[in-house]
């Protein structure tokens, strides 16, 4: 009978996005296994297990420090290492021959600016932490769609003394830096446990979210957003792929099937919309109000006329300085308003198709999918099937 592999995690169990891993990680060793596991709970730093007593056959770590890093090459064990950074990744440093895992920063920060800009901002921030590489990556791609789309990003600068950096003292200088903003501003935070301290700075600052700071994290850690004031967007990562993805790569390497160094990325898959960016931030109030009501009222049939008579407006003026704001016509914003509301409940629920049409605000699904297969490129059941694979 073959020996059971023995697994050392060092992956953060304080976090939304290490619990995700993890879950996947376990899923991939009850289909595979049996495995056993050697797992400490905490934060980002672990310690290794003492691998000859235990006996340990592979890694799966968050390598936080030089001394880690160097442990773990001691081992001479098959590694799946989680975010290495680029001085890491580099030929000269020898962490670079392992498995690597890494979060797709670049698309979960282009989400987030996406999502922010369609509110129509016309200034943004980010909040991060320096000392993460994740958190970097997701700072400079956010920046770079930011400053693509013509806008500036104000990038938050945390303390340098190591004392300040005590949240009790510093939410007092986050709260200093978001009052002295260009308000309204669309902010992305480099996950939601920063967001919601951006959230809890905001209101120690008397700013109003998402009035005057529309807020936006990463992970989509149910538990944090919707306990946070108010409940905070997030893009939801498919950090539970990853977890089985990177237990299938260990289980290879642990076989020797596998000896070279292999990548895997870690996809994001959709923007969470809570209250914290539950705002249109446009120069055209009345155009603001337009495009609230259709997305507000995006399960239910909705026309032009409809959106006219609500505001009680000239239909024309509208169309004229809504195409002109927004850079596209009230008509393909309701299409789009519908498109998005069928979109989410494919993802998140089991409805059939009919019902999906009908709660997305359609006539039919026959309409549904075409409108679809238009704008997504598939139809909707193939859409589905191929989101639940993900």
């Amino acid at each position: 009978m073959p020996n059971t592999p023995k697994v050392a995690l060092l992956i953060e169990t304080s976090r939304s996005y290490g619990r995700s891993l993890l879950r996947g990680i376990v899923r991939y060793s009850r289909l595979h296994g049996p495995w056993s596991f050697y797992m400490t709970p905490g934060d980002f730093e672990q310690a290794l297990p003492k691998m000859e007593q235990w006996g340990g056959t592979g890694i799966i770590a968050r390598i936080e420090t030089p001394s880690l890093g160097k442990a773990i090459l001691a081992t001479r064990l098959p590694v799946v290492a989680l975010d290495l950074a680029e001085h890491e990744l580099s030929e000269s440093n020898p962490l670079s021959q392992l498995c690597e895992m890494s979060s797709d920063s670049y698309n979960a920060s282009r989400l987030a600016a996406q999502h922010l800009l369609e509110k129509g901002f016309r200034t943004y921030a980010f909040v991060g932490k320096p000392e993460r590489v994740w958190s970097n990556r997701r700072r400079d791609s956010f920046v770079e769609h930011i400053e693509k789309a013509g806008f500036r990003c104000f990038v938050y600068d945390p303390p340098r003394r190591i004392k300040d950096r005590d949240w009790g003292r510093e939410q007092s200088i986050l709260a200093e830096w978001l009052k002295g903003l260009p308000h309204p501003v669309g902010l992305m935070a480099c996950n939601d446990e920063r967001g919601r301290e951006v959230l809890e700075a905001c209101r120690e600052a008397k700013v109003r979210v998402p009035e005057d700071i529309a807020v936006i994290g990463v992970d989509n850690d149910t538990l944090i957003c919707e306990l946070s004031d108010p409940p905070m967007s997030s893009i939801a990562m498919n950090a539970d792929r990853g977890g089985f993805e990177a237990a299938a790569l260990l289980d290879q390497m642990m076989a020797g099937k596998i000896k070279q160094a292999q990548r895997i990325v870690v996809e994001p898959l959709h923007v969470v919309t809570r209250r914290s960016t539950n705002i249109v931030a446009l120069s055209d109030p009345e155009v603001a109000a337009a495009v609230q009501l259709i997305h507000t009222n995006a399960s239910q049939p909705l026309r032009v006329s409809d959106v006219v008579d609500s505001l009680g407006i000239s239909r024309r003026s509208l169309e004229i300085r809504f195409r002109r704001t927004i850079g596209r016509s009230m008509n393909e914003e309701i299409q789009l308003a519908h498109l998005e509301r069928a979109q989410r409940l494919l993802m998140e629920t089991d409805m059939p198709l009919p019902k999906v049409a009908e709660e997305a605000g359609f006539n039919s699904a026959s309409y549904l999918t075409v409108v679809f297969q238009k704008r997504y490129g598939m139809p909707p059941a193939k859409y589905r099937t191929y989101v639940r694979n993900r």
